[in-house]
C-alpha cells in the first residue's frame, strides 16, 4: 500500500514525464552495496546479477568478495568471465586520519596494496576506494587535511598500481567531498593512476547538485554508482531521501543520459539505497562548521533542486527480517526502470 501511495504521490509532484532515450551505457551494472543484507557468497552475487542482465558487477567492499586470497580471487574472476560479466573490485577508506579508516587492518598502503593484488588476479581494471564521510569535514584541519593525507597514501602506492596496470577510483562518498575537492585530490595524486568513482546520490549529502558533480568529475571518471534522490527545503534547511530509480526529483534520467555522453564506455552500476529523510539544517549557523568553503553559486544550485518540491510521506521502517527481500525488490524495480528509460 505504501509503495502505491508513494508512486501516486511522485507521479503528481514530479514536473516532467519520463521519456526513453536511445543512448545506452556500454556496461549497465550492479554495485553490490545494493544487496548488502543478502549474506551471499561472491558467486551467488554474480549469479543473481547475471539474471538481471548486469554487464558489470561492482564489489564495492571486501566483504562482498569474501576473501583477498589469491586462489579465491582467481576463481571469482573466472566465474564472472564465464557469465560475461566485468568485475570491479573495491575497498573502504584509504585515508589514515579519516573517522572511517580501519586501523586494525594495517596501514593504508598495506590495505590498498592487498586489494590491488586481488583486483589484478580477479581481472578488475581498477580498485574503488574512498576518503571517508561527512564527519571528516569537522575533524582537525577539515576536509583539506584529510585530502592531503589520502593523497600521501595514493602517491606511496602509485608505482605498484602502475606496475600492475591498475587505476584507483576514488568515490565522492557519504558527504566527504564535493566534486571540486575530489578533483583536487585526483590531480594532486596523479590523474594517470587515480580517477573518480562518480556517485550520483552522495552529492546531496554535501550540499551539491548531482549534475554539477558529474560536470566537474566527468573527465576523471573511471566508474560510477548511480542512485536517485528526492530533496525538499523546509524551515531548517533541506531534507534528502535516496529512492528507487525514477522516484526522485534530481532528474536522474537526464543525468544518466548525460553520463553516457560524457563518460563513454564507463560502467554505470546501480547502487540502490532507499532511505527515509535525512536533515541538512543549513539555516542554523552551527551547521556550517565544515562547510565554510562551499561556493555560494554551487549551493544555490543545490537549493534549486528542492525549491518547488513537497515533503514526501514518512517512510515506515523495514523490519529486519524483510530487509533482504526489500533490497532485491528495490534493485529489480530500479533496473527495470533504467532499462526502459534508456531503451535497452
Amino acid at each position: 500500500m505504501y509503495s502505491m501511495l508513494r508512486r501516486d504521490f511522485l507521479t503528481s509532484t514530479l514536473a516532467a514525464p519520463l521519456a526513453a532515450h536511445a543512448a545506452v551505457p556500454a556496461k549497465l551494472g550492479v554495485d553490490l552495496f545494493s544487496l548488502r543484507s543478502q549474506g551471499w557468497s561472491a558467486f551467488e552475487h554474480l549469479d543473481y546479477c547475471s539474471k538481471l542482465g548486469a554487464k558489470t558487477v561492482h564489489f564495492s567492499e571486501i566483504r562482498f568478495l569474501g576473501s583477498l586470497d589469491d586462489d579465491h580471487a582467481r576463481k571469482v574472476g573466472e566465474h564472472a568471465r564465464s557469465l560475461g560479466i566485468d568485475l570491479e573490485i573495491g575497498m573502504r577508506s584509504i585515508c589514515p586520519t579519516s573517522t572511517a579508516f580501519d586501523k586494525q587492518a594495517g596501514t593504508a598502503e598495506e590495505q590498498l596494496t592487498r586489494v590491488l593484488r586481488a583486483a589484478q588476479i580477479a581481472g578488475s581494471k581498477l580498485v574503488r576506494a574512498f576518503l571517508g564521510t561527512m564527519a571528516d569535514r569537522k575533524t582537525p584541519g577539515g576536509i583539506e587535511a584529510r585530502i592531503d593525507d589520502a593523497v600521501k597514501t595514493l602517491r606511496n602506492v602509485r608505482g605498484r598500481a602502475q606496475d600492475m596496470g591498475l587505476r584507483i577510483a576514488i568515490e565522492n562518498h557519504a558527504g566527504d567531498m564535493q566534486a571540486r575537492e575530489l578533483k583536487q585530490l585526483i590531480e594532486a595524486a596523479g590523474k594517470d593512476v587515480v580517477g573518480a568513482c562518480f556517485d550520483s546520490g552522495n552529492p546531496c549529502w554535501v550540499l551539491e547538485d548531482p549534475h554539477l558533480t558529474l560536470e566537474t568529475l566527468a573527465p576523471y571518471v573511471l566508474t560510477s554508482h548511480i542512485r536517485d534522490s528526492y530533496l525538499w527545503n523546509d524551515e531548517n534547511g533541506t531534507q534528502v531521501c535516496w529512492t528507487r530509480s525514477g522516484e526522485g526529483n534530481v532528474d536522474i534520467g537526464r543525468l544518466m543520459k548525460r553520463f553516457v555522453e560524457l563518460c563513454p564506455g564507463k560502467s554505470m552500476s546501480l547502487e540502490v539505497i532507499v532511505t527515509g529523510a535525512r536533515a541538512f539544517p543549513w539555516r542554523k549557523p552551527e551547521f556550517w562548521d565544515g562547510y565554510r568553503n562551499v561556493p555560494a553559486a554551487d549551493f544555490a544550485r543545490f537549493l534549486n533542486v528542492g525549491s518547488k518540491a513537497q515533503p514526501l510521506p514518512p517512510r515506515p521502517p523495514v523490519p529486519k527480517e524483510q530487509a533482504a527481500a526489500k533490497e532485491r525488490e528495490d534493485l529489480e524495480v530500479s533496473m527495470k526502470w533504467t532499462r526502459e528509460f534508456l531503451g535497452v
